[in-house]
């Protein structure tokens, strides 16, 4: 069984969010920490989008802006997501290719989302791997309607997913501040949006804490990952990089709203 570093679940703002999974990446490029497993939450909610998408075609930013609702850009693919602070737990998942032997995206995509798999066991439901398509990345579903997405980014042998756990939804915060082009009302995305989306607290049928659900992560990717998970805190050149990514990147108007770094 392997060691990996657990990142334990914290708060913190969009920016500081992105900055922190791209500095975790290029210190395990270098070779400067291990295997590394995190989870966060955001504090003000937010809206991410793919690297390559246009914010003004995917989110309402003036909606954004009224209600305090940060938009950052990520450096994985994937479409735009609504981060609620009262209803997520995103994870992020730093490694080197070569330790889990990974051939393909979707291979890959599926090794980790078993994680979320068996995370969603622990807490007493069954969840299903969705292999996505050419438009969508793969996700994770329950009764075909999805609970994870996640996102991927791939440098020099080293890979970064990250994507959502969705503890609780509301399904009409959320479509305040994402743009969805082919509907006539707000009415026709919500009815859409009842088939394709779900929680685990809807599935459920009951509340679930934030600490249980992240508890369940824990082990559900401590079996998927088959690896032992040391407590850690991030290194000094970590928290330095992620500080200078922050400032220089991901709270600026240059990458977020038109992608340039």
């Amino acid at each position: 069984m392997s060691a990996w570093r657990l990142l334990r679940l914290e708060t913190n703002d969009a920016f500081t969010n992105m900055a922190i999974d791209e500095a975790i990446l290029t210190a395990r490029i270098a070779g400067l920490v291990p295997n590394t497993l995190r989870f966060y939450r955001w504090k003000p909610s937010a809206v991410s989008i793919g690297r390559f998408q246009d914010v003004f075609n995917e989110v309402n930013v003036e909606n954004c802006s009224k209600h305090g609702v940060d938009i950052v850009r990520r450096i994985t693919g994937g479409g735009a997501v609504y981060h609620d602070h009262d209803g997520e737990i995103t994870y992020s998942v730093v490694f080197n290719e070569k330790d889990l032997g990974f051939m393909d995206v979707v291979s890959a995509y599926n090794v980790i989302c078993n994680g979320l798999i068996e995370a969603a066991k622990v807490l007493g439901i069954r969840a299903d791997f969705h292999p996505g398509d050419p438009k969508q990345c793969p996700n994770v579903t329950i009764y075909g309607r999805k609970v994870s997405g996640s996102a991927q980014h791939r440098r020099r042998g080293a890979l970064l997913q990250h994507g959502t756990f969705l503890v609780d939804i509301d399904l009409g915060k959320m479509f305040r501040f994402l743009k969805v082009p082919w509907a006539q009302t707000f009415m026709d995305v919500l009815n859409i949006a009842q088939k394709r989306l779900t929680s685990i607290q809807q599935e459920l049928g009951s509340s679930v804490s934030m600490e249980q659900a992240y508890q369940a992560l824990v082990k559900g990717f401590q079996k998927a990952l088959e690896a032992e998970f040391i407590e850690g805190e991030l290194t000094s050149y970590e928290q330095s990089l992620a500080k200078s990514l922050r400032k220089e990147k991901f709270s600026t108007d240059d990458w977020n709203l038109r992608g340039k770094s």
